[in-house]
């Protein structure tokens, strides 16, 4: 197959990092100039990103585009791209939900085909080497797998389903980010408490990550009737020195949804979601 045109919308971060890696398997990669940042013109000029006046132009050019822009710019993207009536293969790789997916879908089929995206990892940039996760029709992954095949961005296709990569995508960023603002909670509490360097100190006894520990679910909702008092707590503590509680309250009441199975040894991790999904 010949090499395909790419457009990449937009040269931010790790659009444009993204975009560099596909070039090598890429007759050109096409970015869009107008309305942009003198920003995004440095990264696109970084990258070696080819400059293109309109839309209009990048889609008339490009046989594959890939959307990687703000969450919320997500659909009025795909709703421009889909008024000009765009038929090669529209990447619709943003962090978003997979309803949303499935809808920014909905406007591009038939005349275009979707791949669902998720990019799990850092920009591809000083030795970094993020995944992009694929769903869609089988003919449109490939070939989004042969623009990335040979560079540091790996490609893993989740079958033909609109919203796998998304979903999966958005299932490790709520842990991921989500920790990282309770080390910001916690840190901060117990700075206040002049206590923040042995709060450090205790973490560094243990580095696994509890998401790779999905099991020890079912011990949580079995502790749940005591752990969320205790983060009603712990939030009333951050509260207390003027850091934002919400984060712990809401813990707690996800908690509450298995006040019901107190000291349950049998729970199963199935029983636990179960629970959780359906309260």
């Amino acid at each position: 197959m010949d090499q395909p045109t790419v457009g990449i919308l937009h040269p931010g971060s790790m659009g444009a990092a993204v975009a560099a890696c596909a070039a090598a398997n890429a007759t050109g990669v096409l970015w869009c100039a107008a309305g942009r940042s003198n920003a995004s013109a440095a990264r696109a000029a970084q990258f070696g990103l080819t400059s293109v006046a309109t839309l209009s132009e990048l889609l008339d050019r490009s046989d594959i585009v890939i959307s990687l822009c703000p969450p919320a710019a997500a659909e009025d993207l795909a709703r421009d791209v889909a008024e000009h009536g765009f038929t090669g293969v529209y990447v619709e790789a943003n962090a978003i939900n997979p309803e949303r997916t499935k809808r920014i879908a909905e406007l591009l089929e038939p005349a275009a085909s979707v791949v669902d995206g998720g990019v799990v990892g850092s920009p591809p940039v000083r030795s970094k080497s993020p995944v992009l996760y694929l769903s869609g029709p089988a003919a449109a992954t490939s070939r989004v797998e042969a623009l990335f095949a040979g560079t540091v961005v790996q490609t893993a296709t989740l079958g033909t389903e609109i919203g796998k990569a998304s979903a999966l995508k958005l299932s490790y960023a709520a842990f991921q980010k989500t920790s990282r603002v309770l080390v910001a909670l916690a840190v901060g509490m117990a700075r206040e408490h002049g206590v923040d360097q042995e709060l450090i100190e205790v973490a560094s006894r243990r580095s696994e990550s509890y998401l790779a520990e999905p099991e020890y679910v079912a011990k949580t909702a079995a502790r749940a009737w005591r752990w969320g008092p205790e983060l009603d707590e712990a939030a009333d503590a951050l509260a207390a020195v003027g850091l934002p509680p919400e984060m712990l309250r809401a813990a707690a009441s996800t908690l509450a949804r298995w006040d019901d199975v107190k000291d349950d040894g049998t729970l199963t991790l199935t029983d636990a979601l179960d629970r959780l999904a359906q309260p």
